[in-house]
């Protein structure tokens, strides 16, 4: 692997660690304005999110293994 596309994976992966640390953070005050109106709606944003975090990871390592 050359040294620019490891510099690439590394700042991808910076994003999307900022990017999930920053929703997660916002997570409980979202949740509970969902919760206001539907605690299951709450629920289901909870769980979308937290697969969320992995899927990005998931989707990403398919596309790069067919690079």
């Amino acid at each position: 692997m050359s040294e620019g596309s490891n510099r690439s994976n590394a700042i991808a992966a910076a994003v999307i660690l900022l990017g999930a640390g920053l929703l997660f953070y916002a997570m409980p005050k979202i949740m509970l304005c969902i919760g206001e109106f539907s605690p299951i709606l709450a629920g289901i944003f909870g769980a979308a999110s937290v697969l969320a975090f992995f899927g990005i990871f998931w989707l990403r390592g398919r596309y790069q293994r067919r690079k």
